[in-house]
């Protein structure tokens, strides 16, 4: 098998530990204001409203709107869920809202990225928006070479659009192209639309009690332990 000429990656979760940074920044919020609230608890349920968000502009049932602003919305849901939408006002919202912006990497990443950047383009292929994902590399040193993802599509993934407008923006076909994540149906809709694959397992995404996405379920064209391991030719 030949090089890809671009590896794209899944960001939340395959690069950095959103569950732990959140719930840092969450943390201190809570605790400057005198509140008692499980901040890793409160990470996850406003992780929780992800999925669903994402789901209603997926079926049409409302037009793209862009993650940080479906964060903020959910936020809101969340902050209502424990009883919190009065101890914060919309100034206050939207910089707790910011917490996304600040995940750390995991510890593999940010050489492993470099490293590959050596050898083929690296890009963000994530449902996070450019500007996210562009503030999102300035914290953690993500050594980008171009800023891509669902906001291209103006849709979300897994929808096949997003992998396919990532594909053509670097004017590559999609054979040559490696979709990177630690989530099996990410790649399994990367892998219909064409690109190759490359798995990464991060048992500790959701936390110890996690029971997904612990292994690969399919036989992805690559399988790492680091994302400097794509760096190596096999």
């Amino acid at each position: 098998m030949t090089t890809p000429k671009a590896y794209i990656f899944d960001v939340f979760g395959t690069l950095v530990d959103w569950r732990e940074s959140v719930a840092r920044e969450c943390a201190h919020v809570f605790d400057t204001r005198g509140l008692d609230v499980d901040a890793r608890s409160f990470a996850d349920a406003w992780r929780g409203e992800y999925q669903p968000a994402m789901e209603r502009i997926r079926s049409g049932g409302r037009g793209y709107i862009a993650l940080d602003d479906l964060h903020l919305e959910n936020l809101d849901r969340v902050l209502a869920t424990f009883g919190l939408e009065a101890q914060f006002d919309n100034a206050e919202r939207a910089a707790l809202n910011r917490a996304w912006e600040k995940l750390d990497p995991w510890p593999d990443v940010v050489e492993g990225l470099n490293d590959l950047k050596e050898q083929a383009i690296i890009a963000p292929c994530s449902n996070g928006s450019i500007a996210l994902m562009t503030r999102l590399a300035k914290y953690g040193g993500l050594p980008w070479d171009c800023i891509l993802g669902a906001e291209i599509a103006k849709n979300y993934k897994p929808e096949r659009e997003v992998y396919l407008s990532n594909c053509a923006a670097l004017r590559l076909n999609p054979a040559d192209v490696m979709m990177v994540a630690a989530h099996n149906d990410d790649l399994v809709a990367a892998r219909d639309a064409g690109l190759r694959t490359a798995f990464i397992a991060r048992p500790t995404e959701y936390g110890p009690g996690q029971s997904k996405d612990l292994e690969p379920n399919s036989d992805w064209d690559r399988l790492v332990e680091t994302i400097g391991g794509l760096a190596v030719t096999r």
